[in-house]
């Protein structure tokens, strides 16, 4: 296998999904060892740095990347397997930004209320023990929280020329902010445009599921990952970004009000199975009823995003695209 490693200076930055030009081009089957920095940009590093004073928007969520992948044309369908996720700092920043987050009024939620109060939380990562230690602005309370590696942005260019912030998710991938993607996933995006054009970023020390604030414990990230390519000629691309793990096979949908998100994800996971399984729709409208979980990826983001998993003990035969997920797997162990 073909190892890229590249670690981006901040002029090389993209703040974008689509409207950026590739740093490079990778071959199918090709190992990526990249570095990204954290949603912030590296620029809170203490209680005292205020969002307001330090923050600016068009250059938030900065990207490593963007790649093109030899060969890749629209209708083909993007493999990025997530081989290890590595805090690449001793500390990660949590804020509170004004007017936004889930539980605030917001420019796309306007209401009468003042803003909250500006605050940021410094996170020491313990790597001896694989943690992240929550401090109390108000009081002595310490609680050490379990280390959760995983990417908040991982997204190909949108279709039809169209430029997107890095803030945002939606078919193509982008900002989708969910645990799941994770060490061990195997994400499959829809190809737009040829060479696909891929970025991975914003890296999340941990974040519980919706990130309610709006920031999770902010953290840069060594990143590896192989990239691999699935032809329209062997397999229809998926419509939304799918994942897949040892356990599950995934689903995440983009859009406001959030029910859309979770009727996209639903509706994409019985697209699957019903190729997976041979099942009529309804059928796998069905079965879907009565065995999918549905946890919420992010309620905070210009659009939100909701997951929809189904295990694989409980319904067996779970095997997209011929056990991909398996092999990569297996190349994965030889690199560790």
């Amino acid at each position: 296998m073909d190892v890229v490693e590249f670690r981006p200076e901040p002029s090389q930055y993209a703040y974008t999904f689509g409207g950026v030009a590739p740093i490079r081009e990778v071959e199918p089957g090709s190992v990526l060892r990249l570095w990204c920095d954290d949603a912030f940009g590296g620029t809170l590093r203490s209680t005292s740095d205020l969002a307001s004073a330090h923050l600016r928007m068009g250059f938030l969520n900065p990207q490593t990347g963007p790649f093109a992948v030899r060969g890749a044309e629209p209708g083909d369908t993007l493999v990025l397997h997530l081989v290890d996720l590595t805090p690449a700092r001793d500390w990660g920043a949590s804020t509170l930004v004004p007017f936004f987050g889930g539980l605030t009024g917001t420019d796309r939620t306007a209401l009468l209320n003042d803003p909250l109060a500006e605050r940021t939380w410094i996170y020491e990562v313990d790597r001896a023990r694989s943690t992240v230690t929550f401090t109390a602005a108000r009081s002595d309370l310490s609680i050490d929280l379990p280390l959760a590696p995983m990417l908040g942005t991982v997204g190909v260019a949108p279709a039809y020329g169209e430029v997107r912030s890095s803030l945002t998710p939606d078919a193509f991938g982008g900002n989708m902010d969910t645990p799941e993607m994770r060490a061990g996933a195997t994400c499959y995006l829809p190809v737009n445009t040829p060479g696909a054009i891929f970025s991975v970023g914003d890296g999340h020390y941990r974040q519980g599921e919706g990130e309610s604030c709006g920031t999770a414990v902010e953290g840069a990230m060594d990143v590896t990952l192989i990239v691999d390519l699935v032809k329209a000629s062997q397999a229809p691309a998926p419509l939304w970004p799918r994942l897949e793990n040892d356990d599950e096979i995934v689903v995440v949908g983009s859009s406001r009000p959030l029910e859309d998100a979770w009727r996209i994800s639903q509706v994409e996971m019985i697209t699957w199975l019903t190729g997976l399984l041979g099942l009529d729709r309804l059928d796998a409208y069905q079965l879907l009823t009565q065995v999918s979980l549905a946890p919420l990826a992010n309620v905070v983001d210009t659009n939100y995003s909701a997951v929809t998993k189904v295990s694989k003990t409980l319904v067996p035969g779970l095997r997209p695209l011929d056990g991909l997920h398996a092999d990569l797997r297996e190349r994965a162990r030889s690199l560790t």
